[in-house]
């Protein structure tokens, strides 16, 4: 378990103009919304071996959108992420696992105000120089998790049965990381 030779130690941050952080939900039962969350922050401290790595991330709750001001309006609100009281959900890695291009990254999720661990599927895409002279690197990352383990029960019965919001949330990354001096 190795990490790759392109990605040196160092400290990488996130390049959210390069970025997404995206999600899709069964809308009643029968389609899928997605969307994505457009302010966030990350950063990765790379070692000398994956032991030696960390990774951290905040995301701004209230930049959550979805392509429809009412729905976003309603799923920022107490419903949902209560953007007032919790502005902010984090991801700090706990464990990173993997080799080659395939990785497990382990880390704990805090969703308002809740926290459980999850298990982020990690592909890394490369290394690459732009014209700038900035080093980047490039990972797509996805999981699965229940919004109800983390506080978000919010929903409302289909009268053919169901329910309108699916408890299953999948979560898929593109992150640029640009390497600091």
């Amino acid at each position: 378990m190795t990490l790759p030779k392109e990605l040196t130690p160092g400290t990488w941050t996130l390049d959210m103009a390069h970025s997404e952080i995206g999600f899709s939900v069964r809308h009643a039962g029968i389609s899928k919304v997605r969307g994505r969350f457009t302010e966030a922050s990350a950063e990765a401290r790379v070692g000398e071996s994956l032991a030696d790595s960390s990774v951290h991330a905040t995301v701004s709750t209230a930049s959550f959108d979805s392509g429809d001001a009412n729905r976003d309006g309603h799923v920022r609100g107490a419903d949902f992420f209560d953007v007032e009281q919790y502005p902010e959900m984090t991801f700090r890695g706990t464990s990173i696992e993997g080799d080659g291009e395939d990785y497990t990254l382990t880390g704990d999720l805090t969703i308002k105000g809740v926290t459980r661990p999850v298990e982020l599927e990690v592909e890394f895409t490369g290394v690459a120089v732009d014209p700038f002279g900035a080093t980047r690197a490039g990972f797509s990352a996805e999981t699965e998790i229940s919004r109800k383990e983390f506080g978000l029960t919010w929903n409302a019965a289909l009268e053919a049965g169901g329910v309108l919001v699916s408890d299953k949330v999948k979560i898929n990354l593109e992150a640029a990381l640009v390497k600091q001096g």
